[in-house]
């Protein structure tokens, strides 16, 4: 791809860094010069980072590095320990990806977190803008990225008016980011876009009159920088119900722990059954778990939002149970000593509201 009118390389590349030497967010994985930038600590960082806001992630940035110091720390960590610090965070496979990082990191790159973005692709769970991301910001590598803060800025930059979501729009934006990244300061210059985007270049109300590259933006120019990235409507997400039933004895209730695949798989939950009536709870009950639930009160409904589905969660609670528990499919525990069991969102709101209730 030739270099697009108006690229103005060098002058974007020193009116950016010297904007992000002023402005630039302070993040506890980032490191300024002379500094040199902890390699776990931003691969650490961009794992978390995926789908989820910054301010969210620096309490588990933090509560990551305290448990798991280095990445040895972390390969020899047992899953279900780095689930139950990633509690909260959501998108579970994110954890387990960086857990199997950290492994094949300290198998096969003698604990060293690669420096290329060829051999960062090969890490689990590690794609095209996250490679680019490790390479630049730890090693100085001139690699790409392009998330969605650098989408935006380059389609407002150079006023991309087609959908962002077209593999050949998606390629250009990456042409574009290879071209503009520096021999010198990639990570910061980098950095820096995605700073100009989340703090300037904002989805709504961009901040156009105090941002410093707003002589060369072409959707400035033009006045349609609000309109800009255009993407392309996304498919309704599917509507699906899961009936939690929490189940009491002795001051205890039951946990049973997810299959090892599927949607928040290895975690734990009061047992949970997608799509049945109050009927067929007693009877699924009885057939999994070997227990025998009556007088059900729903207690609470709440929507839960993953990126393809809407669940909803109707919360049953067992006025009386009898039976003896199937071997091997459950814990009965008290709701303060969960410290060891991870639990995805809507199971520690269940927990939460019980705690609340006095039903526990």
């Amino acid at each position: 791809m030739n270099p697009p009118p108006g690229l103005n390389k060098l002058k974007r590349q020193r009116t950016l860094l010297k904007w992000y030497d002023g402005n630039g967010r302070n993040m506890p994985w980032r490191s300024r010069i002379p500094q040199t930038p902890n390699s776990y600590h931003v691969l650490l960082s961009e794992a978390m980072l995926q789908q989820t806001q910054v301010a969210t992630v620096i309490d588990y940035f933090n509560r990551f590095i305290t448990a798991f110091p280095t990445v040895h720390d972390l390969a020899d960590a047992d899953e279900q320990q780095v689930l139950k610090l990633w509690e909260g965070l959501g998108y579970y496979r994110r954890a387990r990806n960086l857990h199997a990082c950290a492994k094949m990191i300290v198998d096969q790159h003698d604990g060293i977190v690669p420096n290329t973005v060829d051999a960062l692709l090969k890490l689990p769970g590690v794609g095209r803008y996250t490679a680019g991301a490790i390479a630049s910001i730890a090693y100085g590598v001139a690699a790409p990225i392009l998330d969605g803060n650098v989408v935006r800025v380059l389609s407002r930059w150079f006023a991309i008016t087609d959908s962002t979501d077209d593999k050949h729009v998606k390629e250009q934006l990456w042409q574009l980011a290879e071209q503009l990244v520096p021999t010198q300061r990639a990570g910061d210059f980098n950095q820096a876009m995605m700073d100009l985007g989340a703090m300037i270049c904002t989805p709504k109300s961009p901040a156009c009159l105090t941002c410093p590259m707003a002589k060369m933006c072409s959707a400035y120019d033009q006045g349609i920088a609000e309109t800009l990235p255009k993407r392309t409507p996304r498919t309704k997400p599917t509507t699906v119900t899961h009936h939690v039933v929490s189940i009491e004895r002795k001051g205890q209730y039951l946990f049973t722990q997810r299959p090892a695949s599927g949607l928040w798989s290895n975690m734990w939950q009061m047992p949970t059954l997608e799509e049945s009536n109050e009927k067929e709870l007693v009877l699924q009950v009885k057939s999994q778990l070997g227990l025998d639930v009556s007088d059900l009160q729903k207690v609470q409904n709440f929507k839960h939002q993953t990126t393809h589905r809407t669940i909803t969660f109707t919360h049953w609670h067992a006025g009386e149970v009898s039976g003896r528990l199937k071997s091997g499919v459950g814990q009965w525990r008290k709701l303060d000593q969960l410290e060891d069991l991870p639990l995805a969102n809507p199971q520690s709101k269940v927990v939460t509201f019980l705690i609340k209730k006095d039903l526990a």
